[in-house]
């Protein structure tokens, strides 16, 4: 968490300016206008996630610029380092020298001292780079089971992704359910298969997404025993049938929403980053795991964010090609590419039934707006990698 601190005359100077803004009335609420003369640090966001395309690396480390508010009059500090003050705003460059890092300012003035910390983190070892996942898996394991194929592969959904590896170099993470509804769970499937999966898992994983696809976002308010339970028990049916080679994992839980507590046990169990859509609709952030507003629009507008009290990175999804005919797939990527907050790391998606051709809502073209996707990621330099190894699929710092 953010460590906001005033001295004792601070605070009553804070009280004073408190009272001084005035009262409003809204509808028989109290509200207060915002309180001047409180220190923040505004640049960089508690939380982000730093590299060289964003800062300026040394020999030292990555230098940044740290900007904020403090009162007008107070000497600001920045690490110990002088500030550039301007009216309210100081602003001071430092260096950042290991993978997390604390940023503390003070202000110091007649009326006393505040302080406020922050934590950043420094990937070192960041590259251009996407991840492709695929959620509400569970028709193409159910075909698998139904025709008994002799190959994996025999399965054009398998084949289709297949395809996309030997032409680009495509990793996949394909997000299960336990069970298609009445007719299949995996318990039924087959372990005969369990050398192919080993055989294709450095670019082909298998994970836990939900029990099933109903209800709609079935942990949003269920409590951490329910979605610990579902979760092993699909990862124990990936693991019989298809080795632990082949599991991950999951960097995204159905619907993107679990309850906070339950963060810090899916973080015991291996999960280092989730993704969301982090939409802003009817009056909330929809797709963002329960975070408070300020966290969902910065993450909306990066490419990430690590939650400390978890441990977890929360990353927004960059493109969902469903939702994205095959026309505009390449001018959405090229605008978020343009944009050096999201352009270094490319969180991609799509959904499973829309391949199918009995799907109310199947898509002719699916696999052809993926291709469009890879392709041009191909091209501008990304790199395929799986999110849960080392820093967000990039060397971790132990690895440089």
């Amino acid at each position: 968490m953010e460590n906001h601190k005033l001295s004792r005359r601070g605070f009553l100077r804070t009280a004073a300016a408190t009272a001084a803004v005035g009262i409003t009335f809204n509808g028989g609420k109290q509200t207060y206008a915002s309180v001047p003369g409180l220190l923040k640090i505004e640049e960089p966001f508690h939380g982000a996630i730093l590299h060289e395309r964003l800062a300026e690396k040394t020999s030292a480390g990555l230098k940044i610029k740290v900007c904020g508010e403090a009162p007008p009059r107070d000497t600001v500090t920045v690490n110990g380092q002088a500030t550039v003050r301007t009216g309210a705003n100081f602003s001071a460059d430092i260096i950042l020298n290991k993978k997390i890092n604390d940023i503390t300012a003070v202000s110091q003035g007649s009326f006393g001292s505040q302080q406020h910390s922050i934590k950043v983190v420094w990937d070192k070892n960041s590259f251009r780079r996407y991840r492709f996942g695929i959620d509400d898996n569970s028709f193409f394991l159910r075909d698998i089971f139904q025709k008994n194929y002799k190959s994996l592969f025999d399965c054009f959904y398998l084949k289709m992704l297949q395809d996309l590896n030997k032409k680009y170099g495509a990793k996949f993470v394909l997000n299960c359910y336990y069970t298609t509804g009445d007719d299949f769970n995996l318990t039924q499937f087959s372990d005969k298969y369990k050398g192919q999966w080993k055989d294709n898992s450095d670019w082909l994983k298998l994970s836990f997404h939900a029990y099933a696809n109903d209800p709609d976002r079935p942990y949003q308010y269920a409590p951490v025993e329910k979605l610990m339970s579902d979760f092993d028990i699909v990862v124990e049916q990936i693991q019989r049938f298809a080795g632990p080679e082949t599991y991950s994992p999951p960097t995204v839980v159905h619907w993107a929403s679990v309850i906070p507590d339950a963060l810090k046990p899916l973080y015991q169990k291996g999960v280092r980053v989730l993704s969301g859509g982090f939409v802003y609709r009817f009056g909330e952030w929809d797709g963002a795991y329960h975070l408070d507003d300020a966290r969902c629009e910065y993450i909306a507008r990066s490419d990430g964010m690590m939650d400390f009290d978890s441990g977890i990175i929360f990353s927004k999804a960059d493109i969902t090609c469903n939702k994205v005919p095959v026309e505009k797939v390449v001018p959405l990527l090229e605008s978020i590419a343009n944009d050096p907050r999201q352009a270094e790391i490319m969180d991609c998606f799509t959904h499973e039934q829309y391949f199918w051709p009995f799907y109310s809502h199947y898509i002719p073209d699916h696999a052809q707006r993926l291709d469009a996707a890879i392709r041009w990621l191909t091209e501008q330099g990304y790199r395929p990698v799986f999110f849960h190894e080392g820093f967000l699929g990039g060397p971790d710092w132990e690895k440089a």
